[in-house]
């Protein structure tokens, strides 16, 4: 399964995705608002990696944001029907996230009989915030503590995008 937009290949993710996608895991700015904290070994994204090649439909239909050939990030559901999305710092500011969520997106309800497509964010997350909305995405709660992330209490905001009326 491959989706394509005018600058990106999203792909599953293969074993030799590792070194790549350990740059991006790894990264302290990448992981700022992650649900981990940054990766701190190749072993550890190894069985990131493995998890997310063994994890597949129904459950799972996540991508890597392939960009002239590297591994720039992920995008996609980890578990459906909640959307997350990481790139790499080096590509921030240039459009990507949304062009590789909006192809995203497209493909989910064209493929799962969800109602809506969720996202939990962190509040101080504001860029993610401001792209999803952007998406349409609506919010629909927000709750305190949610996450411990490297000895650190994070907050949610949840966020939700119905699925487009038939035509």
């Amino acid at each position: 399964m491959e989706l394509r937009t005018p600058r990106l290949k999203l792909r599953r993710a293969r074993p030799d995705d590792l070194a790549d996608l350990h740059r991006v895991l790894s990264d302290p700015a990448a992981m700022r608002y992650w649900s981990s904290p940054p990766h701190a070994s190749v072993e550890e994204t190894r069985a990131w990696l493995a998890s997310m090649i063994a994890d597949g439909p129904p459950e799972s239909d996540d991508f890597v944001v392939e960009q002239d050939g590297r591994v720039i990030g992920k995008a996609g559901c980890w578990r459906l029907p909640e959307v997350g999305f990481i790139l790499h710092p080096d590509v921030w500011g240039q459009g990507l996230a949304r062009e590789a969520l909006e192809a995203v997106i497209g493909h989910l309800f064209a493929t799962h009989e969800v109602p809506a497509i969720t996202a939990d964010v962190d509040p101080r997350n504001a860029a993610s915030l401001r792209l999803l909305t952007k998406l349409g995405f609506v919010e629909t709660g927000r709750a305190r503590g949610t996450f411990e992330i490297g000895g650190e209490i994070v907050d949610s905001i949840y966020l939700a995008l119905s699925r487009p009326p038939a035509t």
